[in-house]
Order: C-alpha cells, then structure tokens, then sequence
C-alpha cells in the first residue's frame, strides 16, 4: 500500500526517471482486473496522453502524481509501480503501462485494488484525492503539536487509536502499515479509546508519529514495499506481516495479530497494554 514514505520515495524516483521524457503510447485493460479503477474511458486515455511531456512528479500523502502538460497520471492505494529503461522492455501483464520516445516504460499491477487515473489538471474533484492536497504532511512544519493536539480534540471519545490515526482522512496517507510502528514505539495499543489517553501520551504519540515518519521516508520506505525498481525500502519494520511471527525486541514476549478495522493489527500486549 502507497502511504507517506512510499509516495515520496517513488516521486522522487520517477521525477528523475521520467522527467524531459514524452509519452509515447498509453495501454491500458491488457490484464483486467476489477479493482484497477480508472477515471472515465480507460480507452481515451492514449489520446489524452501521448504527446505530452512530463513536467513533473510529485507526492501528496499516498498519492503518485505526474504532470504532462494539462495532464496528470495520479497513482494511489495499491498499485505495483515499476520503471523499465530503453533496453528493459515491460511485460505483458499490466492494468497501465506508459511508453516513452526514449524506448522506456512505466507499468502499474494493482495489487488487491489500485488507482490508476489519467485526467486534466483540476478534472479530479473526489474528496479523498481533494482533501491530500489541502492537509498539511506530517513530514512538514505545518504539521505541528497544535495541530495535532486540535484534531484530537475534534475526534469522537470513542474512537480507537488506529481509527484516529488511519481512518476518515485525518491524516492523509498514514494508514495500516506506518501505523503500526508508530503505536508500538508510543506504547499505544491500537484498540484503545482516544479518550483514555493522557496528555503525556498524547505528546508522545506526536513526537513518535513525525520521527517515525520522518525515519520511514529518509530510508526509502518500509521493507514491506518496494520501489519502481523492485528493492524493497531500507526501513526495517518492527511489527508488520513480515515480523510479527518474532517475539518482541523490547520486552521478548509474543507478538499479537488481530483482525480490525478493515486489516491486520500487530501488536504486544505487554508493551501495549489496553486502557479501558
């Protein structure tokens, strides 16, 4: 899943990859898949596109966003993203693949579900893709302990401390997977209510959330993920799918996996343990 540290990580990427390069023929449906969802006619998309030459790429939360002229290619959720040079050729299997003069190629597999969508610049008003770019990143200054501190208090007492990080677009692009880390190293358990929260908690919380973050970015991203090379972030996670299994690094006891909210929690009940 695209979050914070993967969308900047890939952005920076493919500015340098792509950017001065013309787009030279857009394919789209050569594996159909029913959750790789496109904005309009996928079939226009090669008229829309081919011709232009990308600008830019940058990042907003979790999503990818090349510019071409008035078009924009804007990648979100889960899709695979990977770069192919002149001499790489891409593989037949794709839900989008965008060629380019100098012989190279961009090719996105959506992975569970994906955002693939071509359109012109400001045509995309859905309110999840709007509201990435009007929240501050918890990576910028903007973000602050105020701010922060605000949206807790605005947030239902009832709310557990993963629905309050990773759901309703609090906090655009931190989601499932950097939650994690940031709850074990606060020694917050991800069930319990906002409301229970000290004011020390809540300091720590913050402070952990934008380090953490922060951490994730600089290496590249989480070793659950991978880049549009292939090689997975240099950011080892403590709790994910690939770690749980392990016992603690603190205090050595089991490390506990949940279903909740709509995906897997991780999290060790000793060092995490639940207020009520």
């Amino acid at each position: 899943m695209i979050e914070i540290p993967e969308s900047v990580t890939i952005a920076a990427q493919l500015k340098k990859e792509l950017g001065g390069k013309t787009v030279t023929q857009v394919i789209t449906g050569a594996t159909p898949h029913k959750f790789a969802f496109f904005y309009g006619d996928q079939a226009l998309y090669n008229e829309r596109l081919a011709g232009k030459c990308v600008d830019d790429v940058v990042s907003h939360a979790g999503y990818v966003e090349i510019m071409a002229g008035n078009m924009r290619v804007q990648l979100a959720e889960n899709p695979q993203i990977r770069y192919v040079g002149p001499n790489g050729g891409a593989p037949d299997r794709h839900q989008l693949c965008l060629r380019f003069d100098d012989g190279s190629a961009l090719y996105c597999t959506a992975q569970m579900f994906a955002v693939l969508y071509v359109c012109a610049q400001g045509e995309n008003d859905n309110a999840y893709y709007l509201v990435t770019k009007q929240k501050p990143s918890p990576l910028s200054d903007e973000f602050d302990y105020a701010y922060f501190r605000d949206m807790a208090r605005h947030a239902k007492p009832a709310l557990s401390a993963k629905a309050f990080l990773a759901t309703e677009q609090r906090i655009p692009g931190l989601g499932n997977g950097t939650l994690q880390d940031i709850l074990f190293l606060s020694g917050i358990h991800p069930k319990t209510k906002v409301a229970k929260l000290r004011e020390d908690q809540w300091e720590l919380l913050f402070a952990t959330l934008k380090k953490t973050l922060r951490q994730m970015t600089d290496a590249g991203g989480r070793d659950t993920e991978k880049d549009i090379y292939g090689a997975p972030g240099g950011y080892k996670t403590i709790l994910s799918a690939k770690t749980w299994q392990y016992a603690c690094p603190v205090c050595g006891g089991s490390i506990t996996k949940q279903a909740y909210l709509g995906g897997a929690v991780y999290f060790c009940a000793a060092c995490q343990p639940e207020q009520k």
